[in-house]
């Protein structure tokens, strides 16, 4: 049974249809109009607001098949990457003003802990956030609290679907019969870390709801399930087994890859694209403090188009010794395109892969002679004027300007917080 009288509890914070909220921060008249965000070169709906999802829009339609929702309104924006990055940072900063412990979870979500608020109405805090990232900020956000961070999610579900709660669902202050009458009304695929496949599993056992599956046998459900699943039963009961991670763990494999706005022949092309990439894998892997021991490279033609040749080439580079220089970096991503392209094939999308990854602190040096710490230096010196004066202000000269590759964005909003020129006046 739930142990719902702890001092600890948790809570998060969720950014109502993100990617639609930040376009309407800017843009009111967005407000009350079905509004969808498209994926990368307006490919598919990937953000909708309530209005678009009463007209049945689902998440990942085509666009092509919505067209005709214009007529009735439908807004369809291009994704905004940059705009939403800065709008989550606004957010998170608010967010973590009510609390010394944060976790920024996702780009929209993020987890507090709240321990020696005993005698706070944590109901009440929570409303505050609310109320002050909309006003300072401009999102609507929705928050759960629990005993676990597994049931704070699950509050925070319930309180998106439950208007009369006006946007907090505090699960820590229920008895054990009102919590398990609230899990008892969800699927157990809304449970966290519960997906289809563990769902038609759960079902051969009678486990339905997320009531179900708070009631089962955790030691039977590991032998079944594996750890992880043990750990959200016994999270849904109220043992907390998922601490907050307050500092990302580094990662240990770095992806940079888009598709192209259309299919791509020539080798130069392919060639800008990828040092663009490997710039910005570069500037994630600098920022952990990491170096890489091999880059690697891939193409992929459209497999979409069955009448095109079809390709999906990957090659990789291996270092001579660890580094994090974008110099470095950006020569072995050409030599793993001059090893697997090929001019007949038409290419809809390209990457880079940093791997092998390890602590900076903890690199070997190559045995003939040491790293050449001075590209590194660069390299470090480059990302700090980036991050002053804006992306892509000084870049390699191997990168081609005009980007002829770029992703399709058709109606892409302006650019309100990063750049001078598109900053929203006021009449």
């Amino acid at each position: 049974m739930p142990s719902m009288r702890s001092d600890r509890v948790f809570a998060l914070v969720d950014g109502n249809n993100f990617y639609v909220s930040c376009e309407r921060a800017f843009n009111p008249r967005l407000e009350g109009r079905p509004v969808i965000v498209l994926s990368n070169n307006d490919g598919c709906a990937v953000a909708r607001s309530q209005e678009a999802k009463d007209m049945g829009i689902v998440m990942g339609e085509p666009w092509f098949r919505l067209r005709h929702l214009e007529r009735r309104g439908l807004v369809a924006l291009s994704s905004n990457y940059a705009l939403y990055a800065d709008m989550s940072a606004r957010m998170m900063s608010v967010i973590g003003q009510f609390c010394p412990r944060q976790e920024v979870y996702s780009i929209d979500e993020s987890f507090l802990e709240f321990e020696g608020f005993a005698r706070w109405n944590l109901t009440v805090h929570c409303r505050d956030i609310r109320d002050r990232v909309r006003k300072w900020v401009g999102i609507p956000v929705c928050v759960g609290l629990g005993a676990t961070k597994t049931l704070a999610k699950l509050a925070n579900r319930i309180a998106k679907k439950t208007p009369e709660m006006g946007g907090v669902c505090n699960l820590s202050s229920m008895s054990e019969a009102g919590l398990f009458e609230y899990l008892g009304r969800v699927d157990v695929r809304d449970v966290w870390g519960i997906g289809s496949r563990l769902t038609e599993k759960l079902a051969s056992m009678r486990i339905i709801t997320a009531a179900d599956l708070a009631r089962a046998n955790p030691d039977l459900i590991r032998m079944r399930f594996g750890v992880q699943v043990e750990r959200t039963v016994r999270e849904l009961n109220g043992l907390p087994c998922f601490d907050l991670e307050t500092e990302p763990p580094p990662k240990q494999q770095i992806v940079s890859s888009r598709s192209f706005g259309r299919l791509v022949e020539d080798k130069r092309s392919l060639a800008d694209a990828l040092h663009t990439y490997v710039a910005r894998a570069g500037e994630k892997l600098r920022r952990q403090d990491s170096v890489c021991s091999t880059v690697g490279v891939f193409l992929m033609t459209n497999r979409f188009m069955p009448d095109e040749p079809q390709y999906h080439p990957m090659g990789s580079i291996s270092l001579p010794f660890p580094a994090q220089d974008g110099f470095t970096l950006a020569k072995a991503a050409q030599r793993g395109l001059d090893a697997v392209y090929k001019p007949e094939f038409r290419y809809q999308k390209a990457g880079v892969m940093l791997m092998g990854l390890a602590p900076a602190a903890q690199r070997q040096e190559s045995l003939f002679g040491e790293a050449p710490n001075g590209r590194q230096d660069l390299s470090k010196l480059l990302d700090d004027i980036n991050d002053r004066m804006g992306r892509d202000s000084v870049r390699l000269a191997v990168a081609n300007q005009s980007r002829p590759w770029a992703m399709k964005r058709g109606n892409v909003s302006p650019a309100y917080t990063s750049s001078w020129k598109q900053v929203a006046i006021v009449r």
